[in-house]
């Protein structure tokens, strides 16, 4: 019996896994951009993990980049962000709740005036800073490729967060519902499974959208060329979207492989609760058939 119910798990397995396959094939053929762009996203990071991210700077360009990053003034940026914190408190306790008279005019023109040289000086150092990174490159290792993957590896965690949060208030909140409407512990954790996958695939999916809509103005200031950013532009959002596709695989079949191992294990125990009943039913059978045929003595 063992060997035949292992032969119909491999069996259904086999099918199942054929099935995947079945509408892989169906899906890379009506989505073949897509199915390009992972594919080619997969291989960028291959070559990423296996060769490494970026070149390295040379001592030319190390020594023009360290020079240029030098003259950006860091304390004079301080200092104007500092005077417009202060010309903010003084406008904004100068000001009443619908109105501002001449006094918070006045203060209200100060904190316009230091707004507009912090803007300037910021504006001064982050051209500076763009000067810096057409030195090393979109492709160097220390500046380029690096800024883009702190930049994923940000919005990446941040939409991790958002899905563990919203899964807590989600157990919460299904908890209570669940125990209102009299609901078992499988059903529960059955539709709280559904949910958090749902708010992964959330999280997740925004926080790419986020990184792509937000890549490009990290490229333009490196000051590449069109043809080089338009390039690495591509490579990055693949590469983005191959690694945030794979997790979310990786995470609905370690789902997917958690309930068809909690199914199998009650099929089992059913299996096993059937054929102790079958054989406590064989020996009340053989007892009572011995009591009919055995003799009284009264």
């Amino acid at each position: 019996m063992n060997r035949n119910n292992n032969q119909a798990d491999a069996i259904v397995v086999g099918d199942v896994s054929s099935a995947i396959v079945t509408v892989a094939k169906r899906f890379a053929k009506r989505h073949k951009v897509l199915t390009f762009s992972y594919v080619y996203g997969v291989f960028i990071l291959c070559i990423i993990c296996l060769v490494g991210s970026g070149t390295k700077l040379t001592f030319e360009q190390q020594r023009q980049y360290n020079q240029i990053m030098n003259t950006i003034d860091l304390q004079a940026e301080y200092t104007a962000a500092s005077k417009y914190h202060t010309a903010y408190a003084n406008y904004y306790h100068s000001k009443g709740w619908l109105s501002c008279d001449a006094h918070c005019q006045h203060y209200k023109a100060i904190m316009d005036r230091r707004k507009l040289e912090w803007d300037e000086i910021k504006a001064e150092g982050n051209a500076r800073m763009s000067d810096a990174k057409s030195i090393a490159g979109l492709f160097s290792e220390v500046v380029g490729v690096n800024e883009v993957k702190d930049s994923f590896w940000d919005y990446f965690y941040s939409g991790k967060k958002f899905a563990q949060r919203q899964s807590m208030w989600d157990a919460m909140f299904m908890g209570m519902r669940s125990m209102s409407r009299d609901e078992s512990i499988i059903e529960y954790g059955l539709k709280m499974l559904m949910q958090v996958l749902i708010n992964f695939s959330m999280g997740l999916i925004m926080a790419l959208f986020i990184f792509v809509f937000g890549l490009w103005s990290i490229i333009s200031t490196y000051q590449a060329n069109p043809l080089t950013a338009l390039f690495f532009f591509v490579t990055a959002a693949t590469a983005a979207f191959a690694f945030v596709t794979s997790y979310l695989f990786a995470i609905y079949g370690a789902a997917a492989g958690g309930v068809y191992g909690v199914v199998k294990m009650a099929e089992s125990n059913m299996r096993i609760e059937a054929a102790r009943g079958g054989n406590a039913r064989m020996r009340n059978g053989y007892i009572e058939r011995n009591n009919r045929n055995r003799p009284h003595y009264h």
